[in-house]
């Protein structure tokens, strides 16, 4: 018998759209693998929204994410509708075996989480912003036994199931977690040790949709100081945003500017980037934006590796992290893997979905 799990998905950017390609490709390996028929009944977008309660059809889906792509927004697609993000309109979808699947990159869904929570409803979470921000919210979703959050920290990579279930829950004392795990701070960082200018890298990045919209999200550490915090409060650490130690690649008066001035300034830097890039060559080391939980403390930087650093892979700009605990002491438990782009991030999402409805 195949069992109905009910999709509601807020968000429909890269991440999003690619979700519901995968799900729609896999429809006859769900139910012949586990018995499962993952239907969507609600897709939101931020200002408007699509609801079926008996099911979107996959012509529908494919529909709705061929015109989201070119840019079209679902309030005024036929059956959508405007929404302002508040649960109520959702409330009546909100069945037993329901879950809600969070892909935005914005914390205008909170009080849409916070509903699902109060339900008991499955959250799939790949947006860090709801973890991030204040503890006593990060308590109240994680508090919910079905809150799964795998790609808010790595993309696909099994990191905080990892930390979870194979150490914390059986016991194991975590003393240290370091991690090189922004996707687009690790490719800066390869593309400098192959003599690139640091503007042209940032700039063609963007270009190709590996930054934000606005790359100050990535270059001013904060992408990357968010996934550490939420590994910090995974240990029990109380931390809030402002307790993250964080070094930003560019001066602070630069936030400031518009996207396009940020973009063309970046050039004037570009000497020392370059000059920096020789100096670590030349002394065997390899320069990696480095993210650090230990003691309670929680930090954020760019570091000098030496060539043989654990976290380090010459030539490599895959996502990275070490652990050491009481029973990996002397040799870290290394994860290690591709941990960014929006195809790999929906298969993790998917991966938290299939776990929840099983």
């Amino acid at each position: 018998m195949t069992k109905r799990i009910a999709l509601i998905q807020l968000g429909l950017g890269g991440v999003g759209r690619a979700l519901v390609r995968h799900i729609l490709a896999q429809r006859s390996h769900h139910t012949q693998r586990l018995g499962l028929s993952l239907q969507y009944i609600a897709l939101a977008d931020r200002d408007g929204i699509v609801i079926n309660r008996d099911g979107l059809s996959d012509e529908r889906l494919t529909e709705i994410v061929a015109a989201k792509a070119q840019g079209a927004r679902l309030r005024a697609l036929p059956q959508g509708r405007p929404w302002d993000g508040s649960p109520e309109i959702l409330e009546d979808l909100f069945e037993p075996n329901a879950i809600v699947v969070e892909v935005t990159a914005t914390e205008a869904t909170v009080p849409v989480l916070r509903a699902a929570c109060a339900r008991g409803l499955g959250i799939v979470l790949a947006n860090k912003l709801p973890l991030a921000g204040p503890y006593e919210l990060f308590r109240e979703l994680t508090a919910n036994p079905r809150t799964r959050f795998e790609t808010t920290v790595g993309a696909a990579l099994p990191i905080i199931v990892t930390i979870q279930s194979f150490l914390l829950d059986t016991g194991d004392t975590i003393q240290k977690i370091r991690g090189c795990l922004s996707g687009t701070l690790n490719m800066i960082c390869q593309r400098l040790e192959q003599g690139q200018k640091f503007s042209e890298i940032v700039r063609d990045a963007r270009a190709r949709g590996h930054t934000e919209p606005d790359p100050r999200e990535d270059l001013s550490g904060r992408d990357a100081a968010r996934k550490a915090l939420i590994l910090a409060r995974l240990l029990g650490y109380p931390l809030e945003f402002e307790d993250v130690s964080r070094e930003s690649l560019y001066p602070p008066e630069w936030d400031t500017l518009s996207i396009e001035d940020f973009l063309v300034r970046l050039s004037e830097h570009d000497a020392r980037w370059a000059e920096l890039s020789r100096d670590v060559q030349a002394r065997g080391e390899r320069l990696r934006y480095v993210v650090e939980v230990t003691e309670g403390r929680c930090q954020a930087r760019l570091e000098r590796l030496k060539s043989d650093d654990e976290l380090v892979r010459p030539g490599v700009a895959d996502s990275v992290v070490a652990v050491q605990t009481a029973r990996y002491r002397e040799s870290s438990l290394i994860i290690r893997g591709k941990g960014s782009g929006p195809e790999l991030t929906a298969s993790g999402v998917l991966a938290d979905i299939l776990i929840l409805a099983r």
